[in-house]
């Protein structure tokens, strides 16, 4: 049998699992194309295959794509943030009300708001390194946290408008062709790629999720790599936060639910073990680009449309979607455990 570091390039490259995600991306872009775009009366184009739905595409998937980012050098540890999308709630939450009630300016808001986020961060990480504690029990704690935070400060009601046009640019404007926040986040996806794959963090990163105490033993700083790990999720969802606001024009307290599902989903979609030790930002980001497709793609479907139910089989195939790629992830690790329990006879 030939090695796989003898095969040619080509053919490396199209056994990679990235190179398969994108081709199925690419089908799907097609398959919605077809059935999710028609001709008006003028002969335009409307639905799904027209520039504006596609910049529309890019827009909204800017916050979870930044919340997915965020997640895979967590999960690369083999820890998990359940906590990132009501994180981002209450940042802006904490952001409207700095700006609207406090008086602050935006750009003093903004910082505090990250500082806000790295706290929330940090706050999982104390209890996940210092107490040892899991890191689902953590983060499924202070998913409630955050979100009734969010809630009481708004007392349920509240909602923070009338943002300035400075600052309602990053999230409702183009720039050079693009919608603002897409700039963002490029940059931040370009920030997190060299981190994870061009720095010794980022080979820490998959050492430990790979094995913990392997890594101890070769003198990594364990605790303070999956510290920071959760730090930086907490700095990007406030980030999230933001854009959002700036998208919507509103700060309310329900702002990001469900958003964690879609972001995990994203990256599990994309490669990245949902058990640590193996994964990559180019698989996360063709993950957020599938789950994105999808999204709007069924809500340019016809059939779809007369049902008027875009939310619900979104949310249904997401899941199916996770289950999916999570069953995709527990496979080599049971044919693992079966050939070794051959080999032990």
């Amino acid at each position: 049998m030939i090695a796989a570091n003898n095969q040619p390039s080509w053919r490396r490259f199209l056994l990679r699992y990235e190179t398969l995600l994108l081709a199925v991306l690419v089908i799907e872009w097609l398959i919605f194309y077809h059935y999710g775009t028609s001709t008006n009366r003028r002969g335009h184009l409307v639905g799904f295959g027209t520039l504006d739905r596609q910049f529309d595409i890019l827009r909204h998937s800017c916050e979870i794509g930044l919340l997915a980012l965020a997640l895979t050098p967590v999960i690369l540890t083999a820890g998990i943030d359940l906590s990132v999308g009501s994180l981002l709630g209450l940042c802006a939450i904490v952001f409207g009300k700095l700006w609207h009630d406090g008086g602050l300016s935006i750009p003093l808001a903004a910082a505090l708001t990250l500082v806000v986020g790295a706290m929330g961060g940090g706050l999982n990480a104390g209890l996940i390194t210092a107490l040892r504690l899991p890191p689902l029990i953590v983060t499924l704690g202070t998913y409630s946290l955050f979100r009734g935070l969010a809630e009481a400060i708004t007392q349920g009601a509240v909602t923070y408008t009338d943002f300035p046009s400075g600052f309602l640019f990053l999230g409702q404007e183009r720039w050079n062709g693009l919608p603002m926040q897409a700039w963002l986040f490029l940059l931040m996806a370009v920030l997190v790629w060299i981190l994870v794959h061009r720095t010794t963090w980022g080979r820490s990163f998959r050492v430990i999720g790979f094995s913990p105490e392997g890594a101890r033993y070769a003198g990594l700083p364990v605790e303070r790599r999956v510290s920071i790990v959760y730090i930086l999720a907490g700095i990007i969802a406030a980030l999230a936060a933001l854009i959002y606001t700036a998208r919507l024009g509103q700060a309310k307290a329900d702002a990001g639910t469900g958003y964690e599902l879609f972001a995990i989903t994203a990256v599990v979609l994309g490669g990245t073990s949902i058990f640590g030790g193996r994964g990559s930002v180019t698989g996360t980001l063709l993950g957020v680009a599938a789950i994105a497709v999808l999204k709007n793609g069924l809500a340019c479907l016809p059939v779809v449309i007369r049902l008027n139910a875009a939310e619900e089989i979104s949310g249904l195939l997401t899941g199916a979607l996770l289950l999916v790629a999570l069953t995709g992830n527990a496979v080599p690790t049971f044919l693992n455990y079966l050939r070794a329990r051959r080999q032990a006879r």
